[in-house]
């Protein structure tokens, strides 16, 4: 068993039991890619029981909202849980606010650029004012080679989230955080603003929707830089899931900790 290896203080577990909002991370966690994840929809049952509010926070920017809702929905989430923000999002809300009547370029899935159009999101790829780079899995070289100039120009260049890899059915996808790298080594430059775990951004984009004090609310994810890192910079409990991409022999080498570790959701109810 992996948990022989990890033992839950007491003082964290009490603190869980204190818990009255999640922040779920989905890719890893929840399901992987198509699959959900066994045990997350009985999860969801266990922390309805116990009044517990849950909001879904995604850095997989090559979706709108309204897909993952559809998934989620379609994998058998009940209507209470469909609600979710992904770094495109909250990205979309920090481009609006601090960029306001701004062109940005953006490098995006069409399904993403469609709904940030619909969103009122100002779009310019000839002559932008700034960039904006979400994970594209629709990447071709005339993207690259378009946003690496106007990075090169010194455009202010934002990032929807860091992640290197995406987790697959068959291991991993290259994801944003790839792409940031190419960047950097085309124009020497990194993103300005990454916007996407672990950064407040979208942190307190959940905070704001949920309505909770930060003692109130864990984060729980399958990644230490990106979900257990949001929780130790934002003042969050944070809890490790083994479902995804860490495993122990990455925890252990990693100065990331977490505050709890557990194989998978449905085994945090055992602590709750």
């Amino acid at each position: 068993m992996k948990m022989e290896k990890v033992r839950n203080t007491k003082e964290k577990i009490d603190a869980l039991k204190r818990i009255k909002y999640f922040l779920l991370d989905m890719d890893g966690t929840f399901y992987l890619e198509n699959k959900i994840l066994e045990g997350s929809l009985e999860f969801l049952e266990e922390i309805k029981k116990r009044s517990i509010k849950t909001l879904f926070l995604t850095n997989n920017s090559s979706k709108p909202v309204d897909a993952y809702l559809e998934k989620l929905k379609n994998m058998g989430a009940p209507e209470e849980f469909l609600n979710v923000i992904t770094s495109g999002d909250a990205t979309l809300r920090f481009a609006k606010q601090h960029y306001p009547n701004k062109k940005a370029y953006l490098l995006a899935n069409q399904i993403v650029s469609k709904d940030m159009l619909a969103k009122d999101l100002l779009v310019d790829l000839e002559d932008p004012d700034y960039v904006i780079l979400t994970y594209d899995t629709e990447l071709d070289y005339h993207k690259l080679d378009r946003i690496c100039y106007f990075i090169r120009q010194g455009l202010p260049y934002i990032a929807s989230h860091p992640d290197l890899n995406c987790p697959m059915s068959y291991g991993f996808a290259p994801d944003i955080g790839a792409t940031i790298a190419y960047i950097k080594a085309s124009t020497g430059r990194l993103p300005d603003k990454i916007i996407g775990k672990p950064n407040a951004e979208i942190i307190n984009d959940g905070l704001e929707v949920l309505g909770a004090k930060r003692e109130e609310v864990a984060m729980v994810g399958d990644r230490l830089y990106t979900d257990v890192e949001a929780a130790i910079q934002n003042g969050l409990l944070g809890i490790l899931v083994l479902s995804g991409e860490t495993d122990l022999d990455m925890l252990a080498a990693s100065d990331i900790k977490p505050d709890l570790v557990y194989d998978s959701l449905l085994d945090i109810i055992d602590d709750l």
